[in-house]
């Protein structure tokens, strides 16, 4: 076969299919990227650039749009360079939420077109109107059906949809529901194993095991979208009833999803300002690499998720995975994988008192939560293992590519 997978972030949601399918030499793998630092054995990165920025006095509505339409292009001048070499894929792959895929059907009418519905935006019951002490302004609930502008586009032009959980596939526009299947991307659950006798340093070289309590929480980056405003708040109570307890943070200060604070360089720095912490008792990581990520993960007592109603994040899965035992909030993508007091616990999202109470009841007698942990890496192997993953994502190729001959 002959694959192209386009992403702006290579590999982003395929980095194990891209894999997958390049180990069969009869395959031939492009992937169309803006990345020029990322490859993948037996794939071929192409890289991209667009040709401007949207323009600066354009409605401020419309500028995603045409930053969606500038991506489509150029990833359109690629597909027609491949084609003018006489490269006519089998599959298109990709990722439609910069724009990528809005031209590929007009350059490849007849190649089937494979789409990772990842989210769809809605002005009510999703992130937009989540937190009650902030309701949207009409001008946020006008511009977020803007911003589906590109991703409707490309999901009607699509042959096919993936999303990783039901929940993600549910906002989408109910219309295209048939057309869109679950297939999560997988979680390496034989890397990703529990380990009695890991550990973990931290920077100012105290060595932590199993048997030391151990707080964990990960987000890409420290905001509210991922809840780091209620942990923070939860921080005095935990350091207070537990003060063995070390609290180790992950992630960087820069924003993923929604804003910044207005009257601080990042949230950081305002949760820091509005709660003081003990720096020997709880420690803020930044960026870690992955193998300390795991290794953080496999000496956690009591690892906290917390999530507005958006896309789950892949850490939640792996914390389970490495033996973790999961506090994470009762919205619905948590919902979806956790049932509080079977292989995980929920909690109020806004309510720190309740996260801190959680965390302390698990720190009180770890054993006796140790069953919840075991039944967590359960949930992951029987719904979430790679193996199990790749082999239902590839079966659906392979029918794509077969309806197409």
């Amino acid at each position: 076969m002959k694959i192209v997978f386009i992403h702006q972030n290579m590999p982003g949601q395929y980095k194990h299919l891209a894999a997958k399918l390049a180990q069969n030499p009869d395959n031939q793998v492009v992937f169309i990227t803006k990345r020029k630092d990322r490859d993948i054995p037996r794939v071929k990165r192409i890289s991209y650039g667009l040709s401007r920025e949207p323009g600066k006095t354009i409605h401020q509505y419309l500028y995603r749009a045409e930053d969606a339409v500038l991506h489509g292009q150029a990833v359109a001048r690629v597909l027609l360079q491949l084609r003018a070499e006489n490269f006519i894929p089998d599959i298109v792959i990709t990722h439609p939420g910069w724009g990528e895929a809005l031209f590929v059907k007009d350059v490849f009418p007849g190649t089937p077109l494979l789409n990772h519905c990842e989210f769809y935006y809605q002005a009510r019951g999703q992130d937009i109107d989540f937190d009650p002490s902030s309701p949207p302004e009409m001008d946020s609930i006008l511009r977020s059906r803007i911003r589906n502008t590109h991703l409707l586009l490309s999901l009607e032009s699509c042959d096919r949809g993936l999303s990783p959980t039901h929940w993600q596939r549910s906002v989408h526009p109910k219309v295209y529901h048939p057309k869109i299947t679950v297939i999560h991307e997988g979680v390496d659950t034989a890397s990703l194993q529990p380990d009695p006798d890991a550990s973990f340093e931290l920077p100012d070289g105290t060595v932590l095991t199993r048997r030391d309590e151990v707080v964990t929480y990960v987000a890409r980056n420290l905001e509210p979208y991922r809840g780091f405003p209620t942990l923070m708040r939860a921080v005095p109570r935990i350091c207070e009833e537990r003060p063995n307890a070390k609290i180790l943070i992950v992630g960087s200060d820069g924003v993923s999803y929604g804003s910044g604070p207005a009257d601080a360089a990042n949230w950081r720095e305002k949760m820091l300002a509005e709660v003081p912490v003990d720096p020997k008792r709880v420690f803020f990581l930044g960026y870690v690499p992955y193998d300390r990520f795991t290794r953080m993960l496999q000496v956690t007592s009591a690892h906290v998720y917390l999530t507005y109603p958006f896309v789950l994040s892949w850490s939640m899965l792996e914390a389970m995975s490495l033996g973790a035992l999961v506090i994470g909030s009762r919205t619905k993508p948590v919902e979806e994988v956790i049932t509080h007091g079977e292989n995980g616990f929920l909690v109020d999202f806004f309510s720190p008192d309740a996260v801190a109470k959680q965390v302390v009841s698990v720190l009180e007698d770890r054993e006796a939560f140790a069953g919840i942990a075991r039944a967590g890496r359960r949930t992951v192997l029987r719904k979430y293992d790679l193996a199990h993953c790749l082999k239902q994502q590839m079966a659906l190729i392979h029918s794509m590519v077969r309806g197409r001959a």
